[in-house]
């Protein structure tokens, strides 16, 4: 069963100072992912791609079709920052929340039954997976753009979602091995090491790399492989005995 499904998904936008006017946004788009696979979305400016985190997060709402996460209707119950839900990564850090990075990357486990001792160890353990331990001292406005980025993602991790939605996850990054290179790895990690869902997208085409499936978005409307590929049939030896011919 897939864990994330975008059914016949149209998204349209008003427009104008009286909203008479639309902008399609998504048109038609259908997608499946399971856990543990990393899909890359290229698209070109207004090709749609944001919308699409957006309404496959459940932070907007579809105009028709439907979305489902692990087979229920995200219209029906939020799904954001909930543990085994969705993570979606947001690099902005308001300065009402802290001060310290670790603070803003502990901050989606306050307020439940987490105490702040808690919530920020579980705050360090993101951090560390993502390579950004150095970083939960500093201020937000202290890192750089690989660190936000890794920062963004630790947030997104910390509630222990099965599905992390990030756009542009390179944005800002030298196309280098150290650069965007290191981070593709990692989001290649999560996936196939950790058995989260990941889906991204790119501006770069260099950014499909390493992909488990690599779309493309133009105009709201999505291609590729839309389906994740069938498990391959497992092999079974025949029995030694049986195989051995009769005299």
């Amino acid at each position: 069963m897939s864990l994330l499904v975008l059914d016949g998904v149209t998204k349209r936008f008003a427009r104008g100072g009286r909203r008479r006017r639309e902008r399609l946004a998504l048109h038609d788009a259908s997608l499946e992912l399971r856990a543990g696979e990393l899909v890359s979305v290229w698209g070109q400016r207004r090709s749609g791609r944001t919308t699409l985190l957006r309404v496959a997060g459940g932070v907007v709402a579809p105009t028709c079709g439907a979305v489902r996460f692990d087979g229920r209707d995200l219209r029906e119950r939020s799904m954001l920052g909930v543990p085994g839900g969705i993570g979606y990564c947001q690099r902005e850090f308001s300065s009402v929340i802290g001060e310290a990075v670790v603070e803003h990357v502990a901050a989606p486990l306050l307020g439940g039954r987490r105490t702040t001792a808690e919530a920020e160890a579980a705050a360090y353990r993101a951090l560390r997976r993502v390579g950004a331990t150095g970083c939960a001292e500093l201020e937000p406005d202290e890192l750089d753009h690989g660190e936000t980025i890794r920062v963004a993602i630790a947030r997104a991790l910390v509630s222990g979602p099965r599905l992390l939605l990030i756009d542009e996850p390179a944005v800002g990054l030298a196309p280098t091995a150290s650069g965007a290179g290191a981070l593709y790895r990692l989001l290649e990690s999560l996936a196939h090491d950790d058995g989260i869902a990941v889906l991204t997208t790119v501006d770069e085409a260099s950014g499909l790399c390493g992909a488990d499936r690599a779309l493309t978005i133009d105009a709201g409307e999505l291609h590729g492989q839309l389906t994740p590929p069938a498990p391959v049939a497992a092999v079974f030896e025949l029995d030694a005995r049986r195989a051995r011919p009769s005299a």
